[in-house]
């Protein structure tokens, strides 16, 4: 008979695609201090317990504010370099076999930080993870939505001549009061560059931001979308165009968008046939990278092995990659389940 619960090992073990990781985000509080030695900055806190104790959130904006003062540690190509891939590190020993990561130029173009170097540190550290592991992976540019439409053009001006190395462009920051359709001309160029277009909406926005991204914006996918089960023809719409959400329960949690994570509505929606995703978004500050999400709502929301294969598959089919790729990633996928079908005891 087929266990209902998968492992933990599995669980970590199944091949995924993570499509809404934010790379700042990752900045552990060992490596913020090390970058600030190396750069020289003081930081406000005096060891890395202070900052763990300083990551209990009210909600989104007090998140935010502490997340901008520690990227003010990141000054060099080596810097995103050593960022990026301690990710990669943490995303292959969970199994992420395609990632794509997002990342705030305004947040350091700001503080006199050339695009050029944030784009090569991070694009070294992506070669290198598909040089040693196998990790294909794509790089995502948000612009902030509590800045202006014109400074979103002016970072897309700076990006230009680097826009081959990215696949996208996404939409995040303060939520609340900035709807999509803020950005409507930019993403509108930003489609005609030939780059895919995702936002965040519905986090703690309401539905009708979905809406704006869907309809003003163009999204191919949803960052987030938990309030989208508030509106029945938001949910027929999600189902039959089967636009992606890229879900993070744990930020969730951390975020307060949920009291617990066995209040989460993420298996409702996949039994509704959406295609539910499982990423991490910001793990270092909300306490798990991807496979801690993947085991702490399999254990909350009692996911079954059908459930779970369910959203790894739509990982894979949500990602911004092309057709053959993706059937080399499927590939790669069955045979893990024809060889692990139930359980793992090592990694692949």
């Amino acid at each position: 008979m087929v266990p209902d619960t998968p492992t933990e090992a599995w669980l970590r073990a199944i091949p995924k695609a993570e499509l809404h990781l934010h790379i700042e985000g990752s900045l552990e509080p060992e490596l913020m201090f090390a970058l600030a030695a190396r750069n020289q900055i003081e930081l406000p806190y005096a060891t890395v317990e202070q900052v763990r104790q300083a990551y209990e959130f009210d909600n989104l904006q007090s998140f935010l504010d502490i997340y901008y003062a520690g990227a003010s540690v990141l000054v060099t190509e080596q810097d995103f370099f050593d960022l990026a891939w301690a990710y990669f590190e943490r995303a292959h020993a969970d199994s992420v076999i395609h990632a794509e990561l997002m990342f705030d130029p305004q947040t350091h173009t700001a503080r006199g930080i050339d695009i050029k170097i944030v784009i090569a540190g991070l694009t070294r550290a992506q070669a290198q993870a598909k040089q040693h592991w196998g990790i294909s992976s794509g790089l995502i540019m948000c612009f902030l939505r509590h800045l202006s439409q014109e400074d979103a053009f002016e970072t897309l001006a700076l990006a230009k001549p680097y826009i081959n190395s990215l696949i996208a462009v996404g939409l995040d920051s303060s939520e609340v009061g900035n709807p999509p359709e803020k950005f409507k001309e930019v993403f509108a160029e930003c489609k005609k560059l030939g780059l895919h277009c995702v936002a965040h909406a519905g986090e703690e926005g309401p539905p009708s931001y979905i809406w704006g991204a869907l309809d003003q914006l163009y999204v191919q996918r949803i960052d987030h979308g938990v309030r989208a089960l508030e509106d029945a023809s938001l949910m027929q719409r999600l189902v039959a165009e089967r636009v992606p959400l890229t879900v993070c329960p744990l930020s969730n949690i951390k975020l307060k968008v949920f009291t617990e994570l066995g209040q989460h509505n993420l298996k409702t929606m996949l039994e509704a046939g959406v295609c539910v995703t499982i990423n991490a978004d910001d793990p270092s500050y909300f306490g798990g990278y991807v496979g801690d999400n993947y085991v702490a709502s399999a254990s909350a929301l009692s996911l079954t092995y059908d459930n779970i294969i369910q959203i790894a598959r739509n990982s894979i089919e949500a990602a911004f990659i092309t057709q053959i790729e993706r059937n080399q990633m499927y590939q790669r996928f069955n045979l893990f389940l024809k060889v692990q079908p139930f359980e793992v005891t090592t990694s692949i």
